[in-house]
């Protein structure tokens, strides 16, 4: 017998992998602490097993342990101090310990049956045959078993070595580029020199801040006889008649192609490689673009983050410095009331709510006013801004959000801030209010007067009189030179990282990812994943590949809207089942077609279809199978448009519609958002089939609010009205014609 027990545990030892130090401390000086990161990493389940013939033996040999003695052993085993340091040799911090330690005692707790070599350490411990220490092997083993990144941590480390990304652009790096940065204000013509050359060279890659940027290229390009085609997340659209690809491209810098060779790049809006959410698209456009001439466009605060980032690729910048072309004015004193608004005045507000107030103050003062949000579709946002810019249209006076800082061509005499307070993210990803900065503050009141307009001239002020001294201050002061870039994870990297650690989601891994990796921190910074997280979370139960989860979680959508991430959470099952997401699918989702909203409760909602018709669009361009009516959605997204463009142009009076609705509007409010509009869908069907002036009188007040308000539908009147009637004939048997009579007229 003990021959048999030696070779058995002989062979156990022989299967247990050698101990091989591994150390999980933080990498880079600004790295967390080891217990941090490892916190991230879950356990991989182990059930412990109920019945076994081969694991019988270790009975047969040993005899059955007595579980509470086990667990005696094991509680020992936790205690010594020699335990805790051989596991921390072995990458087992003291947080890791502690639930590999959880893991393993539940397993040998639970299982019926322990393997053999396992089950006679235990007998021989329990017979003093044996030490505590002898089970280290078995610990670690099981410790590797349910942290699979002990056996893989160097490869995760290298896999998330960010120190050189200008490596990974192979076909960038075989061209020695020649790098121009164009460095002025807004308003001085530095793009428009930029484009120059684009349009000027035989082939070329504009890269826009924003798809209306991307399109005014396009057009213009097009227009004076270069044929450019329009590249962004959600279209395709080409430059030349006969159907073939452009040797010009104007594109959204997301879509940056990093593989095709130009001859000029312009990268306009440099500064944003600071962007805690997109800066990663700006680094790769500037260190990825494969072109002879990257012309980049920007403030000077960029240049010498862009000078150190070229350093590193073997390259020079030459700078180009441009002036203002017409002068810019801050005014003595402040606007006090909308009382004194004047022709060309645009009153920049940083929410929704003071962009209602505003609009409806100027509107009860009898001027007509143009309105442009962030929110907006962009056919809408150019709508009003031809409004506003059209001398014939009564319209004079302009309320919008920073919106207006880039992407549209507005005659603006007067920017005019309606205060200088806006909520941002901070580096931890946390919301917070704060005074905008410096660059902000330049970049909205460079707006007004524009070289070439009606006001050559412009002046900026504020709407109070106490912020008018931080605004002065905010114009006088030069922005900080741009400490980093932006980074983020790309798909192949967290490929690699799912191959090493196949039981982890993809938010954790994602967040293992940023927390592991190394980064050169005075040069770049890793961008902000929280929304990419919060889509992974979303969708973890639906089965997607990985790929395929990726691609999705990258989906450009706003995740404070519950509309809109439900219909992101529809898509994904659809796709999951190889469902396609037809037409006639979408509609029924969305409530086509659509009618001019009559409270902004119905405008903001037309604006969040819009945005999910946006997210089918960007999806189609990457699952084409599945999303195969983009042409039809296209027409579905232009008649949007023009219904909310109508919506907007009268939102004085949706405004005043909202208010009238009183507390009924708060209650619908409450109504999870996809039903209320279905409810409000099919009243409006019903009242447009059924509006007749018997049914108009035969309905009260409270009924026709409840109805407009979606509340209530007609078949929930009708039945109301036969339980009522049942309960009247109940109660009155006897009344006969006249309690028909009464009744009806109650009605």
């Amino acid at each position: 017998m003990r021959s048999v027990r030696s070779w058995l545990r002989l062979a156990a030892l022989r299967r247990v992998p050698p101990l091989r130090p591994v150390t999980i401390a933080a990498v880079g000086p600004s790295r967390h602490k080891s217990d941090d990161i490892s916190r991230l990493f879950v356990p991989v389940p182990i059930q412990p097993s109920q019945s076994d013939d081969i694991n019988s033996v270790g009975s047969e040999l040993a005899g059955k342990l007595v579980k509470p003695a086990v667990l005696r052993i094991l509680n020992k085993f936790y205690q010594r101090p020699k335990i805790r340091r051989i596991s921390l040799e072995n990458g087992l911090d003291t947080y890791l310990f502690h639930q590999a330690y959880v893991s393993f005692r539940r397993y040998c707790v639970e299982t019926a049956h322990l393997p053999p070599d396992l089950h006679i350490i235990f007998s021989d411990i329990l017979r003093d045959a044996g030490h505590t220490d002898d089970l280290i092997p078995y610990f670690l083993r099981h410790a590797r078993t349910i942290f699979p990144h002990l056996e893989c941590m160097d490869d995760l480390k290298k896999i998330s070595d960010l120190r050189e990304p200008a490596n990974w652009y192979p076909e960038a790096r075989a061209i020695n580029r020649r790098i121009v940065f164009h460095m002025g204000p807004t308003n001085s013509g530095k793009t428009f020199h930029a484009l120059q050359r684009f349009m000027a060279a035989r082939s070329g890659v504009y890269c826009g801040p924003l798809k209306l940027l991307a399109a005014e290229v396009f057009e213009k390009c097009n227009g004076q006889g270069t044929s450019c085609d329009l590249v962004t997340g959600e279209e395709r659209r080409l430059g030349r008649p006969d159907g073939l690809a452009s040797e010009h491209v104007a594109c959204t810098v997301e879509m940056t192609s990093v593989k095709t060779p130009y001859e000029v790049a312009v990268i306009d809006e440099i500064q944003l490689l600071r962007d805690p959410q997109r800066g990663w698209a700006w680094t790769r456009a500037l260190l990825g673009v494969a072109a002879e001439e990257v012309h980049l466009c920007g403030e000077p605060a960029a240049l010498e983050l862009i000078q150190e980032m070229a350093l590193c690729c073997g390259e020079e910048v030459e700078v180009r410095r441009y002036k203002r072309l017409s002068p810019l004015v801050c005014e003595d004193t402040a606007l006090e009331s909308t009382q004194n608004v004047r022709p060309g005045d645009c009153i920049v507000c940083f929410s929704k709510n003071d962009i209602y107030q505003v609009s409806r103050e100027i509107e009860r003062l009898g001027h007509e006013c143009a309105v442009i949000y962030g929110g907006l579709p962009p056919g809408a946002k150019l709508a009003q801004a031809r409004r506003f810019n059209d001398p014939d249209d009564p319209c004079k006076i302009l309320v919008a959000t920073d919106a207006i800082g880039m992407g549209l061509n507005l005659s603006i005499r007067r920017i005019i801030f309606h205060s200088l307070m806006k909520p941002t993210i901070n580096e931890k990803g946390e919301k917070e209010i704060d005074v905008i900065s410096c660059s902000q503050a330049r970049q909205i009141a460079g707006r007004a007067g524009r070289h070439g307009t009606q006001w050559e001239e412009g002046t900026v002020t504020t709407m109070k009189s106490h912020d008018l001294p931080t605004l002065q201050r905010l114009l006088e002061e030069e922005p900080p030179p741009l400490e980093a870039a932006g980074l983020q994870p790309t798909a192949d990297q967290i490929e690699l990282y799912a191959y090493h650690l196949p039981n982890a989601t993809l938010s954790n891994l994602m967040d293992i990812f940023v927390n592991l990796s190394t980064v050169d921190d005075s040069l770049y910074f890793m961008c902000q994943t929280d929304s990419f997280k919060f889509l992974a979370d979303m969708i973890q139960h639906v089965p997607l590949p990985l790929r395929v989860r990726y691609v999705f979680c990258c989906s450009p959508i706003d995740r404070k809207i519950p509309f809109i991430c439900n219909m992101f959470l529809k898509f994904a099952r659809q796709y999951s089942r190889n469902e396609p997401i037809t037409v006639d699918w979408l509609c029924s989702h969305v409530g086509w077609p659509f009618t001019t909203p009559a409270t902004i409760l119905d405008l903001v909602h037309l604006e969040h279809v819009f945005d999910v018709l946006d997210l089918y669009l960007w999806l189609s361009y990457r699952f084409m199978d599945l999303f195969p009516a983009a042409d039809e959605v296209r027409e579905m997204q232009a008649e949007l448009d023009a219904t909310i463009q109508e919506g907007v142009a009268n939102i004085v009076q949706l405004l005043k519609n909202t208010e009238a609705g009183g507390a009924s509007s708060s209650a619908a409010a409450r109504v999870d958002d996809e039903d209320r509009y279905t409810a409000s869908r099919r009243q409006q069907a019903y009242l447009q089939n059924n509006d007749d002036s018997d049914e108009s009188a035969r309905l009260g007040k409270l009924s026709k609010r409840l109805l407009s308000q979606g509340l209530l539908t007609h078949k929930m009147m009708e039945e109301l009205h036969q339980e009522w009637e049942k309960n009247r004939q109940k109660s009155s048997p006897s009344t006969g014609g006249r309690g028909e009579g009464k009744s009806r007229k109650r009605r």
